[in-house]
């Protein structure tokens, strides 16, 4: 099963033969245990921000039947996969441009046939996405939710790999479960956790130590907290809008946690929350530890 995600993988970020001073490209992929959670709101927002701190971003909409990041964007896609795949169109003409300068490429059923193709059309896939090393610094495979086979690829194949989840019981659960059985197929994937529409910063702690804790004892693997999003109404007055809330509402609450994000993302900083009471909060804690 993992062949042709080996072959993504290798030939999509082939860093040996990058030139010096020319960008790295990572492969991120984001996923979700269960559908609905905003896995792809949080993408196309994630890359945005990405791109407001100097960072190039691509988003690849590999979510099988369920392919909306146009959609999100109010983008009409020209092109998608399936006319790289029936050679119509190199991987240059189906790259659209989105808000922002923006670049993506819209899903479709092109997705289906792309993780059951014949080595010699899987290796004219792989060459013509190879020709994106190096002209971004981020490509995000928005892939589709839970364990499908194809989902497991695009995992396996990616330097990190984002879960997002909600507070839901059902939503933990099944971040947890997708969370075990890769990791017990490929241990070395790099996971990274983000809680979408928490009330607040204890409910975003909580819903994350609950997968943490369990992830520590049975798998003995450590899962950073990436961060958390607040269920922030102008979130879904954006999708009505269908334009990204970090554009339509920059200064909303989840806007500015999706920036703290990015720049946590980027320089691999972990999460730290904010000290209660503020600066007042940040004194009283410190005079309590000199007193220890």
């Amino acid at each position: 099963m993992f062949d042709q995600a080996q072959a993504l993988r290798n030939l999509v970020r082939n860093r040996e033969s990058l030139r010096q001073g020319e960008r790295r490209t990572k492969i991120v992929t984001i996923t979700s245990g269960k559908g609905g959670v905003g896995k792809s709101n949080f993408t196309l927002n994630f890359a945005l921000s990405l791109q407001s701190l100097g960072q190039k971003a691509l988003v690849f909409d590999a979510d099988i039947g369920m392919a909306n990041i146009d959609v999100l964007m109010g983008v009409q896609a020209r092109y998608h996969l399936y006319h790289l795949l029936k050679r119509e169109k190199t991987i240059w003409e189906i790259i659209h441009t989105g808000p922002k300068e923006l670049q993506f490429i819209a899903g479709g059923s092109g997705f289906q046939d792309l993780l059951s193709l014949p080595e010699e059309d899987l290796n004219y896939f792989t060459e013509q996405v190879d020709q994106l090393t190096g002209s971004v610094d981020y490509i995000l495979f928005d892939t589709g939710a839970g364990l499908s086979k194809e989902t497991l690829k695009f995992i396996v194949a990616a330097d990190e790999t984002i879960v997002v989840t909600t507070p839901e019981p059902t939503s933990i659960t099944d971040a947890y479960a997708l969370i075990k059985v890769v990791h017990r197929m490929r241990p070395d994937v790099s996971f990274q956790l983000v809680v979408n529409r928490v009330a607040d910063v204890s409910e975003g702690r909580q819903t994350a130590d609950k997968i943490k804790l369990v992830a520590e004892q049975f798998l003995e693997l450590d899962i950073p907290t990436l961060g958390y999003i607040s269920d922030d109404s102008n979130v879904s007055k954006a999708v009505k809008k269908q334009v990204p809330f970090t554009i339509a509402f920059p200064n909303s609450i989840a806007s500015k946690e999706i920036a703290q994000m990015s720049t946590r993302f980027i320089t691999g900083q972990r999460y730290t929350e904010p000290v209660p009471g503020g600066v007042k909060g940040f004194f009283n804690k410190m005079l309590r530890l000199q007193r220890k």
